[in-house]
């Protein structure tokens, strides 16, 4: 705990004193762009001092060679916690050095980690002019995240790209592919990144260059690129009075083929589908004003390999009789998926059809313990089709102790026993809450079929439980109520009494002497 205390203190001196490692070390100042970059930082109780400063640092050395001011790149900050925070407008700091201080003065604010609504508060300021942000130049949004959420971001996050913000997600913990890479700008191979939190020099320089792409100034250029589309944007040359612009475009290796499209001089940005896949296309925009000239921008995209699904088959949500299947990507050409699943060893198999809009379902009424072979094919509108496998295992079936018993050794003392739960249980877990005085949990290993419960006042009805634990999940618990006899009964007798835990078994133990009685279900049952 002191030397990572030690390791962080001094890698934030290094950082507050200007010092860099070999990565970080000064870049060569990067002009000719244009755009506001909003980091959505998680400020949440779920990072770590240490995580949150190498964050910031990260950050800094990612925008330090851009040139800051009201006509190149403006930076801002939002906080993920309990509510949402800007720590400062777009227009605020508009000098390497003010910002560098401004980054490195940030706090960390704990709290929840609720990122939807950091996203639509995002959404907000991202085209707010009290926020500083400017209309007409490309959005980005960097998210670092440990890649843990309390809330739904898929819906403000697909706001933000509805209206034009390009999308980085750098993850440094567990987070779902799935999930993220549906979140990130496409394709994620491009905007999604995983990285240990000490490793983010490693990714600074190629997150910068794709940052770059998206917001050099006075260039036409695409995001968005698929196997068969992609997103031009460009920077506002004319206005719906001034003028129109021309759009061409063609395979460069048939530029006979080529297309032609006009859009309005409101326009900054048009989108391009039914595309080939794995073809650099010449693209070429036209300024056509009717006050100035302006010359024509070209660019050469490349569009990506066809996607094929199913790519990835996913397990998760296990249990002892179903677990839960999802593959990736879901694809308009796909008219459904067909799953089929088997144990191992085995030649059983059963079918079950998904709609080909639908990228996961349930499977269910498996056996407990058992090892399945799970098959996933896409059906395609040609005729082809396409299959994935994986293996799922199911958990073993929850099982709980039987004969729970009560042995009296003395004042305020007695011993719990039981007999053995079925399964590889990895131990036992005995919770007695004592009706005076405070609840214990004690743990104990397999072999152990027994404890001894001190501190249980006369006079008192404790409850003392205990659970088998598996390796996949608990077992089921096993409890039962112990009443302990005032200290003045005759030590040869147990009274009767009439029992309010209806349904529960009741067992009076006589302090002194080695007398036992269990009353079941009781009402008011006499004891031999």
């Amino acid at each position: 705990m002191l030397a990572k205390a030690v390791l962080s203190l001094g890698l934030w001196l290094q950082f507050a004193a200007g010092q860099n490692t070999p990565e970080r070390g000064p870049q060569p100042s990067t002009s000719n762009s244009e755009g506001d970059l909003l980091f959505l930082l998680d400020s949440s109780g779920s990072v770590s001092y240490y995580e949150f400063s190498r964050v910031k640092e990260f950050m800094w050395d990612l925008v330090q060679p851009f040139t800051f001011g009201p006509r190149d790149v403006q930076t801002s900050i939002i906080h993920i916690s309990t509510t949402p925070t800007m720590e400062f407008p777009f227009d605020r700091y508009l000098s390497s050095g003010t910002l560098q201080q401004a980054i490195r003065d940030t706090q960390q604010l704990m709290g929840d980690t609720n990122t939807g609504k950091a996203l639509s508060y995002a959404k907000e300021k991202f085209f707010s002019d009290e926020a500083g942000a400017r209309p007409d130049v490309p959005k980005v949004l960097v998210w670092v995240t440990d890649g843990f959420s309390t809330d739904d971001i898929s819906e403000p996050m697909q706001l933000l790209k509805d209206m034009g913000v390009t999308v980085f997600i750098v993850s440094t913990g567990r987070g779902s592919y799935l999930e993220l890479s549906a979140a990130a700008s496409q394709p994620p191979e491009k905007h999604l990144y995983f990285v240990d939190v000490d490793d983010l020099p490693i990714i600074t320089k190629e997150l910068r260059d794709a940052i770059l792409d998206v917001i050099q100034a006075n260039r036409l250029h695409a995001v968005d690129i698929t196997s068969s589309s992609f997103h031009l944007m460009w920077p506002k040359l004319l206005s719906q009075e001034t003028g129109y612009y021309t759009l061409e475009y063609a395979p460069i290796d048939d530029l006979a083929r080529k297309r032609t499209k006009q859009v309005s001089g409101a326009h900054t940005s048009l989108m391009l589908s039914n595309l080939a896949p794995e073809t650099t296309y010449e693209v070429a925009l036209i300024p056509e004003s009717n006050v100035h000239y302006f010359p024509p921008q070209t660019t050469r995209v490349t569009t990506l390999a066809e996607e094929k699904s199913p790519a990835q088959v996913l397990i998760s949500e296990s249990g002892p009789y179903s677990f839960h299947v999802s593959w990736a990507p879901t694809l308009d050409s796909v008219i459904s998926y067909q799953i089929l699943y088997g144990p191992l060893p085995g030649n059983s198999v059963k079918l079950l059809e998904v709609d080909g809009e639908h990228n996961s379902t349930v499977v269910e009424n498996l056996a407990p313990n058992t090892t399945y072979l799970v098959t996933v094919t896409a059906v395609y509108k040609s005729g082809k089709e396409k299959s994935l496998s994986a293996k799922a295992c199911t958990q073993e079936e929850g099982s709980k102790v039987r004969h729970l018993r009560f042995e009296d050794l003395g004042p305020n003392t007695l011993k719990a026993s039981w007999d053995s739960a079925d399964g590889k249980v990895l131990g036992y877990r005995v919770r007695c809450r004592r009706q005076t005085g405070p609840s214990s949990v004690i743990s104990v290993s397999p072999q152990i079929h027994s404890v001894i419960l001190t501190d249980l006042a006369s006079g008192t009805t404790n409850k003392v439980c205990v659970k088998p634990m598996y390796k996949n999940q608990p077992g089921k618990r096993l409890c039962r109520m112990v009443h302990m006899q005032p200290g003045e009964q005759n030590p040869g007798a147990l009274q009767p009494r009439e029992s309010v835990l209806k349904g529960t078994e009741v067992l009076e133990i006589q302090h002194r002497g080695a007398v036992m009685a269990e009353m079941l279900c009781a009402h008011q049952l006499a004891c031999q």
